[in-house]
């Protein structure tokens, strides 16, 4: 099940992942503390260990940092790229978590987004 879908803007790519913080709910809990470290598979199997924060009381939007500018990096992501996090169950009933990475659609030279695409994008985050 999708978590959320993000276009990814400027400060995703060149700092920090930014989410919606109703989507917290689906992370790992935190405890007591203020982050998180949890493991998600890229669709080439390789495991991730992002770190999930939640920054001060002004601003409580949830970020994710650890290893994300290496997966930024390795993936040679850009700003209008579109990733997608779901939350998954083994056969077992263990929790697993997965990334997807859409690179927009070049028509006539131009990088354009897909209408379902693009769609798709809002109806997650409705």
């Amino acid at each position: 099940m999708a978590i959320f879908s993000k276009l990814l803007t400027k400060t995703d790519i060149e700092k920090r992942l930014s989410f919606p913080t109703k989507c917290l709910k689906s992370l790992p809990c935190f405890g007591r503390g203020h982050a998180v470290d949890f493991h998600v598979m890229d669709e080439c199997g390789q495991v991730w260990t992002f770190r999930c924060t939640v920054r001060n009381k002004k601003n409580p939007k949830p970020v994710i940092s650890k290893d994300w500018s290496k997966f930024v990096s390795r993936k040679n992501l850009d700003v209008g790229d579109i990733i997608t996090f779901s939350k998954l169950e083994n056969k077992v009933g263990c929790a697993f978590y997965k990334i997807e990475v859409k690179k927009p659609v070049k028509l006539f030279g131009n990088n354009n987004l897909l209408l379902s695409l693009h769609q798709k994008v809002l109806l997650l985050n409705a």
